[in-house]
């Protein structure tokens, strides 16, 4: 089946106490590229500038993890390694054998761990504003966890497309609790299991994104990058850093990242 670029074909499964949520665009066939969004955000809010370009020629699978978006929340904390075992139970179940994994920040994290956990699933990553460690942030920012409450984000498109999605929405301030807890521990992934991920990788940070530039060099550093290519050959895995753009506002930057992201994808 063929659907137009941007319009969703809506899903759901069931996955690990999850009534999960995940819609798809594009033509079937092929390697399909899964969408991972940030925390408190789903596809809209990470991905809707994005994916009536990416979707043209390829399927997309746009995902919404536990407590995000239509996906409801279940009694259990909302960490990244869990959002990976759940996306790669949904992999499974749709018989995927191999994707492509676009994340945006906390997405980022779980296209990370599936990586890890599982290279034979992934073909390419793109990594938009990914840190593997706390210290990839800059200082302060994780010291102000306790200020982004439920009340402190009303108003936001966040919060707006959480009510406007969610099967419960009166459960807005209990996602942004479960996300705080979730910031609040962190755990950190050593450099040299980073480095073994063998996926060809994109890393997509904005220059004033809330992990440091440095970090993205190291991380493309533990990738094979950082190589002065005219003696060398280019390395498989790519670093881009949009300039005048914070984390918030990487995933609106759609004229450079779509045919950036469709050139690395091929």
């Amino acid at each position: 089946m063929t659907t137009p670029a941007g319009t969703a074909t809506a899903h759901y499964a069931a996955i690990n106490g999850l009534n999960m949520y995940y819609e798809t665009y594009g033509p079937d066939g092929g390697v399909p590229l899964m969408l991972l969004h940030g925390a408190l955000s789903a596809t809209e809010t990470s991905f809707g500038r994005l994916i009536a370009g990416l979707a043209n020629d390829r399927r997309i699978i746009a995902v919404e993890q536990q407590g995000h978006g239509r996906t409801a929340d279940i009694d259990r904390p909302i960490r990244v390694p869990q959002m990976a075992e759940d996306t790669i139970a949904l992999l499974e179940q749709l018989d995927v054998p191999q994707a492509d994994l676009y994340g945006y920040s906390m997405g980022a994290g779980i296209a990370v761990e599936i990586a890890v956990r599982r290279p034979d699933l992934v073909r390419k990553l793109v990594l938009a504003s990914v840190s593997i460690n706390t210290g990839g942030f800059h200082p302060g920012v994780l010291d102000g966890i306790d200020m982004m409450t439920a009340e402190a984000m009303v108003g936001s498109p966040f919060e707006a497309e959480f009510l406007r999605l969610a099967p419960r929405p009166q459960e807005w301030p209990t996602l942004v609790a479960k996300a705080q807890d979730m910031d609040r521990n962190l755990t950190d992934m050593p450099s040299e299991v980073f480095g073994r991920i063998t996926a060809p990788t994109l890393l997509v940070f904005g220059d004033s994104d809330i992990i440091r530039p440095e970090h993205a060099v190291e991380l493309f550093r533990l990738l094979g990058g950082g190589v002065a290519g005219d003696m060398t050959g280019l390395p498989a895995s790519r670093l881009a850093i949009l300039p005048g753009t914070t984390h918030v506002t990487v995933p609106e930057q759609a004229d450079v990242l779509v045919p950036m992201v469709r050139s690395f994808l091929g």
